[in-house]
């Protein structure tokens, strides 16, 4: 036996950081299984757009990054009976805010810009800002990036600034801005913090917002039907917007492209926008694998991560009605939402006249959803739910798995040649020095010989089950009843067993 502890102890002075694995989807049929689904997300969307008076819709089904479904409903010009196709391009409004965002990014990683510098270095006028108390700190880009720059919710008259020039969007400065919240005090969604970000994207870059957009993202994702202004887009492609009028769809003027592009100007196509989305979605999971991105994969995952949380809505419910509380942040240009199931949504609405569209991905699945549609605010976040929630529920498909790291395991072989008697646990070397204060050899034999008394005799000891590199649980069979074993590391190179349970399986 003691052989065999020198022999653990050797293998663990090994690199525990060397042994992360990412996590993978491991059904081999989970494909089939999606698009076992497609029938009635089909005539979901199809009912959704008719109850809701939608002249035309496009949407489309993501998975691992790939666009392997599409679907339409309608027309994209009334009049002329233009049918909706995924190559159809809509206006999706504050959709565009996330490529500001990594355009913001972008800048940050080449040393260009840093998060918290106060926007005022990129933006004089801004040193004019009178906040609410002489102690409040200056807006900085951060802020800008998750609506908490103290500016007031300012949709009505965000969504009709579109098309003004830069000189207007400056003058808002220069005349000195009202606010409704000191910064980095809460959050309140402000498209004029997104025209802001946009600003100083061309202040830094040296082009147009549009320009620097296009040649770092569209561009090296081979979004060649995307567009800023309308007028630009081919004959029989673009999307008129409409409002439900008395009965009957009436047309909305097209706003030009202009400064607030860069809170919700892009037009494009599901095809299109669905290169983007494999973006998001392929920075899942963290790895070792070369960058192929427009930004580095580490900063998409920042850029989905929730810095601002808004709200926990307690009496949420699923789609069927199930009770299902679910909190909501912000990340940059990005929302984020965890449910009572823990599955984690990111993605963002666009809503303006004439239109509204959503996107949502469930980063830990692999899927997403997204949906354009040309009526005022049209309610496709909605739509994209109940397509997700039809989607897992009936193709049952899970979440990634994260495979336990070798130190894991070591130490979970180690500990089960310990059990149940614990004998002269302290020679082995594999626990941390909290853990003899922290467990005391005679209760853990003790506590251990009675689960296993309960038992019966152990017939097998499963695989440690990771909840992430360094914590897990493995659970051991036995003739009557089954064991559940977890534990803990510590942060220490090789890691040690820190903390550490026993009991029955429920």
């Amino acid at each position: 036996m003691k052989n065999y502890f020198y022999l653990l102890l050797l293998l663990s002075t090994t690199s525990t950081f060397a042994q992360y694995k990412p996590a993978t989807f491991t059904d081999p049929d989970r494909l089939k299984k999606i698009e076992a689904t497609f029938p009635v997300i089909d005539q979901l969307y199809k009912d959704y757009a008719e109850k809701n008076h939608w002249p035309g819709m496009a949407y489309g089904i993501v998975v691992d990054g790939k666009l392997i479904h599409t679907g339409n409903v309608g027309y994209t010009d009334v009049a002329a009976k233009t049918p909706v196709t995924s190559k159809s391009d809509f206006r999706i409004a504050s959709m565009t805010k996330s490529l500001t965002a990594m355009a913001i990014l972008k800048l940050r990683d080449e040393g260009k810009l840093k998060l918290d510098d106060p926007a005022y270095l990129y933006i004089p006028e801004m040193k004019n800002n009178k906040y609410l108390t002489k102690d409040a700190v200056p807006v900085t880009i951060r802020h800008l990036l998750t609506h908490a720059a103290g500016y007031p919710e300012d949709n009505p008259w965000g969504d009709r600034q579109l098309a003004v020039s830069d000189d207007a969007l400056i003058a808002i400065y220069k005349k000195g801005v009202s606010f409704s919240n000191n910064p980095g005090q809460g959050y309140e969604y402000s498209n004029l913090g997104f025209a802001t970000l946009g600003y100083i994207i061309k202040k830094v870059s040296g082009k147009t917002y549009e320009t620097y957009i296009n040649d770092n993202i569209l561009k090296p994702l081979g979004m060649t039907h995307t567009y800023w202004e309308y007028t630009k887009v081919p004959k029989g492609q673009l999307a008129l917007g409409y409002r439900w009028l008395d009965d009957k769809w009436v047309e909305q003027p097209l706003l030009h492209d202009g400064a607030y592009g860069a809170m919700g100007g892009l037009i494009t196509t599901i095809e299109d926008f669905s290169k983007y989305m494999a973006v998001h979605m392929n920075a899942w999971p963290a790895r070792d694998d070369a960058e192929d991105g427009p930004v580095k994969r580490s900063s998409v995952r920042e850029m989905q991560y929730p810095w601002d949380v808004n709200y926990l809505t307690a009496n949420a419910k699923t789609t069927t009605g199930r009770p299902c509380p679910t909190v909501s942040a912000y990340g940059y240009g990005l929302r984020w939402a965890k449910d009572c199931d823990n599955r984690v949504y990111v993605g963002h609405s666009g809503g303006l006249p004439g239109f509204g569209s959503q996107w949502n991905i469930l980063p830990d699945y692999g899927v997403g959803v997204v949906s354009f549609a040309n009526l005022t605010y049209a309610n496709g976040g909605r739509a994209n739910t109940i397509a997700l929630d039809t989607l897992l529920a009936l193709s049952g498909i899970k979440p990634r798995t994260l495979p336990a790291s070798a130190i894991l395991t070591q130490r979970r072989d180690e500990l089960v040649q310990l059990l149940p008697d614990w004998n002269n646990p302290q020679s082995t070397g594999i626990f941390a020095d909290n853990f003899f204060m922290d467990y005391f050899p005679d209760k853990l034999k003790a506590e251990a010989t009675d689960v296993y008394a309960k038992a019966g005799k152990i017939t097998s000891v499963g695989e440690v089950i990771a909840e992430n590199n360094l914590r897990g649980y493995f659970i051991m069979t036995g003739e009557k009843a089954n064991i559940r074993v977890s534990f803990t590391l510590t942060p220490e190179n090789p890691a040690l067993i820190q903390e550490y349970h026993i009991g029955m399986v429920k």
